[in-house]
Order: structure tokens, then sequence, then C-alpha cells
């Protein structure tokens, strides 16, 4: 059981503070961002960022064998009022909320034929959410699509991923000054499927930014959000669910730059685990910068083991180069069912297994409830409660 760290306001000093880091956030990469996939080595699994990933199974996104020879076949729903449009990478729109920093984002910039951004427009308040609906049929795909939620304006945007191949992305989010955005992002490939994929968000001055991530299926899945702040006043909630099955590998790697003042972010990622080689990964890094006075943040991991034979590795990282913060931590635990929870509802008359599926309703209940999308929270717990057929 990890230990959870808090530094309230006033109890930094000023310079470079490393809380729970096994190298500080500033260290982790061993190559700085570029669009350019040249400036990237080839990893080797050696490097820190890419030490807990099986590097065979990506299919060669890593090392530039995977050629784009497949089919992902795409649907966007979009409410009145919103524009889609496919452009060139000279767009300036384009990269704008972030650059890759691995070489695996480097090599999806690289290889996209075109982008696809969707903008809403300044002031304008969606009554009904903006659907991407991503479906591989077979083969290796690459993509990058750019959301502009523009000043002052408010929506839900819903990212489907099912179906099979190997997809590599980077998704953009530009948060306008006075925006409102809430994110889901679900995760429910085929049992073979490959996806890596960056998310750069730049939260725009006032702006509140949320994301919930779900993660079930694939062979491997690697997300890698990212949050920026371009003006004081933003907020930024992450919360992400993941259930790893037999096999699975799911890795979900966090940074949350606090480069402006007076911003906020709050970090709540959950996961469940069974079967024999199911792997999750965890990395949360807060890096609060010098000029970033009067942050608050605080990131947090929970992981909870069904069964014998699965593995989690969770890594919380902080790193704060100014004394003058509202507050800042981090907490990170894994383990098995609470025995007295199991026994205080069998002793109420329920059989040990329902005891033990409503423990694991109960452990993802908060994020469910962050979702707010009604047919997205069904079909979540309609999943779980599968999952649980398994272990149970």
């Amino acid at each position: 059981m990890a230990e959870a760290q808090n530094i309230p306001a006033g109890s930094t000093t000023a310079g470079a503070i490393a809380v729970a880091a096994e190298s500080t956030v500033a260290t982790r990469m061993s190559a700085p961002p570029s669009f350019d996939v040249a400036d990237f080595p080839v990893p080797n699994g050696r490097e820190e960022e890419w030490r807990f990933t099986p590097l065979a199974r990506l299919k060669g996104l890593h090392d530039g064998t995977a050629v784009a020879n497949g089919t992902m076949k795409a649907q966007i729903d979009a409410p009145e009022g919103v524009t889609v449009e496919s452009v060139e990478r000279g767009d300036a729109r384009i990269g704008k909320a972030g650059t890759p920093v691995d070489r695996i984002a480097a090599q999806a910039f690289s290889s996209f034929a075109k982008a696809t951004v969707v903008t809403v427009p300044k002031e304008t308040v969606l009554t009904e959410p903006v659907r991407v609906t991503l479906h591989g049929e077979g083969g290796t795909t690459f993509g990058h699509t750019v959301f502009d939620v523009q000043a002052f304006a408010e929506a839900v945007i819903v990212i489907d991923h099912t179906g099979d191949g190997v997809r590599a992305a980077n998704v953009d989010f530009l948060v306008g000054d006075g925006a409102k955005l809430t994110v889901v992002s679900v995760q429910d490939w085929d049992d073979t499927a490959v996806h890596c994929s960056q998310h750069n968000t730049l939260v725009g001055r006032d702006a509140t930014f949320k994301s919930v991530v779900i993660t079930f299926g694939g062979d491997l899945v690697r997300l890698h959000p990212r949050i920026s702040y371009a003006g004081p006043g933003g907020e930024a909630e992450l919360f992400g669910l993941y259930f790893t099955d037999a096999g699975q590998h799911q890795e979900h790697r966090l940074l949350v730059t606090h480069d402006a003042p007076h911003c906020k972010s709050n970090v709540v990622y959950k996961g469940a685990l069974q079967g024999q080689d199911a792997h999750a990964v965890w990395i949360g890094d807060v890096l609060i910068q010098k000029s970033a006075e009067g942050t608050d943040t605080y990131e947090m991991n929970r992981n909870l083991v069904l069964t014998d034979g699965a593995r989690v590795d969770s890594v919380p990282n902080l790193e704060i180069e100014t004394g003058e913060i509202v507050g800042a931590g981090h907490a990170s635990a894994t383990g098995r069912f609470d025995d007295e929870q199991l026994f205080y509802l069998q002793a109420r008359g329920i059989p040990a297994d329902e005891a033990r599926r409503l423990v694991v309703r109960g452990f993802f209940a908060e994020l469910v409830q962050q979702i707010g999308v009604d047919d997205i929270e069904e079909r979540l717990l309609a999943k779980i409660e599968t999952e649980l057929q398994g272990s149970v």
C-alpha cells in the first residue's frame, strides 16, 4: 500500500522538490518533444518511459516498421452549429495543443493523410454530445483529430473506439477562454487490437476541462493524456476507469503541467484486474513550474486486484518549482478485496459472489457518475457486470 503525500500551502520552499518520484518529471523522457519521428531513438525497453511496455506487442508502431495499410471506419454525429473539416497538416490548429513526446506519437503525426477538425463556435452551448465513432476493420491506421471549443462555448464529446486493428493517433483539445468541455473516451476494442494515443489539452483562461477515460478492450492500450494551461484560472479534472483482463496490457501515462498561475487540477484513476498476466500501468506526473503560483492540484490512483497472476505498476510523481501554492498531493494504493466489507455484506444474508460484485460496483461508482452520458453509463455498468462474471 503506497503512502499518500500532501503538501499544503506554505509548506514548500522555493526551488525544485521531487516527491516519491523514481526520476523527476523533467527528466523522464529520453528525447525532447518533437513533431519529427527522426528525433526519437527507437526504444529498447530500458528507457524510463518504455520500461513497462511490452514492445514486441506494439506491432511495429515503435520502430517504424508499421505502415498505414488498414481501414478505420469513422463517423461523427455533431449537433447543429458544429463544423467538421478535413484539413491539411499545415493548418494552424494542428499541434497547437501539444507536441508528440514519444516515437509513436511522432510516427502518427508524420503518417496521417489529413486531419479532422471539429469546431464548437464561440458562445455555443450544446445540449447534445458530439459523438465520434471509430471502428477498426483491421490493419494499421494513423490519425490526428482536433477539437476546437471556442471561448465561452460548452460541449460534451464522446469518442468511442471499437473493432480490431493497430491504431496510433494524436487527439488535440483546444479549450477557449471561459469554455467548458467534457470528453469521454471509450476504449472497447476487440481482444487483439493495439491502440496508442496522445491526448493534448490546452486549457484557456478561466476554462474548465473534464476528461473521463474508460478502457476495457484491446490486447495493448497505451494512452498519454497531457494538460497545459494557456492562462490563469483554468481547471482540469481527469478521471479514468479501466478493467484489465488476462493477458491484457493497459497503460495510462498522464502529465499535468501547471505553467500558469492560479490553476487547478484533480486526477482520479481506478482500475480492476483479473486473470493471469493482466497488467495495468498508471503513471501520474504533475509539474508545477515557477510561474504557476497559486496552484491547487491532487492526483490519486486506486487498483483492485481480483485474482492471482495480475500485476499493477502505479507511479505518482510530483515536481514543484515554486513555494507559493495552495496545495499539492498524491496517493496510490493497490490491494485485494476488503475482507471486512465482504463479511459485513455476507452477515446480512448476501451471497459471497453477489457481495464481491457489490464491492466492485461501489469501487467504481464515483467514476461512473462523472460520465454524465446516460447510454455510456449504462453500457459501462453492463460491461463491468460482464467482466465480473469471469472473476466471481
